[in-house]
C-alpha cells in the first residue's frame, strides 16, 4: 500500500471538505441532495461521517483478524440482514449530525478525524496493513465481502467522492 498517496487523499478529501463549507450558502446549505432524503448540510455530515466510523471499523478488523474466519462471515451475514435497521439509524443519524452541528463545528471535526486518521496509519505496519474481515456488503457499495486494513483506509475517500457528486450547492439564491 502506497500511504503517502493515502495520507494525500485524506488531505485532499479534508482540504474539497472546507473549501465546500466555506463556498455554500445558507441556502445551498438547506437545499436538497441529488439522488437522496438529506438537504446538503446533512449530506455533508454523512459525507464526514464515513471519516468517523473508520476508527471502530479498524478497531473490528482487528479483532476479527484474530478469529477463526467463520466467525468474521458469519457476523457480517448477520450485519446485511440488519441492513434495514442500520439504514434507518444511518440516515437519522446523519439528519440529526447534519442538523445540529454548525459550519465550523464540522470543519473542526473533519480535521481532527483525518489528522487521527494520519497518525493511525503512519503507525501501522505492512503486517498491520493486511489483517482484514468480512464486511456486510449490502451496508455500503464500497464495502468489499473481505476487506484489509489497507482497504479500510481508502473506503472514506471513496465515500467521500462518491457523495460529492450528490451535493447541490451553488445552485443560486
Amino acid at each position: 500500500m502506497d500511504k503517502q498517496a493515502v495520507h494525500d487523499d485524506l488531505e485532499r478529501a479534508r482540504a474539497t471538505f472546507h473549501a465546500l463549507l466555506d463556498q455554500a450558502s445558507a441556502a445551498d446549505l438547506r437545499r436538497k441532495s441529488d439522488g437522496t432524503r438529506w438537504n446538503n448540510r446533512q449530506l455533508l455530515f454523512h459525507m464526514l461521517l464515513g471519516f468517523l466510523i473508520i476508527r471502530a471499523l479498524l478497531a473490528s478488523a482487528r479483532l476479527f483478524d484474530r478469529l477463526p474466519a467463520g466467525v468474521g462471515r458469519a457476523f457480517a451475514r448477520l450485519l446485511n440482514a440488519a441492513t434495514a435497521p442500520f439504514d434507518a439509524v444511518n440516515y437519522a443519524g446523519s439528519r440529526l449530525g447534519g442538523s445540529t452541528l454548525g459550519r465550523r463545528q464540522l470543519a473542526a471535526l473533519c480535521d481532527r478525524t483525518i489528522a487521527a486518521l494520519h497518525r493511525r496509519l503512519d503507525r501501522e505496519t505492512d503486517t498491520d496493513l493486511a489483517r482484514g474481515m468480512h464486511y456486510p456488503t449490502r451496508w455500503d457499495p464500497f464495502f468489499q465481502d473481505f476487506m484489509t486494513l489497507a482497504d479500510l483506509y481508502r473506503f472514506p475517500v471513496q465515500h467521500f467522492d462518491f457523495h460529492r457528486r450528490q451535493l447541490t450547492l451553488g445552485g443560486g439564491d
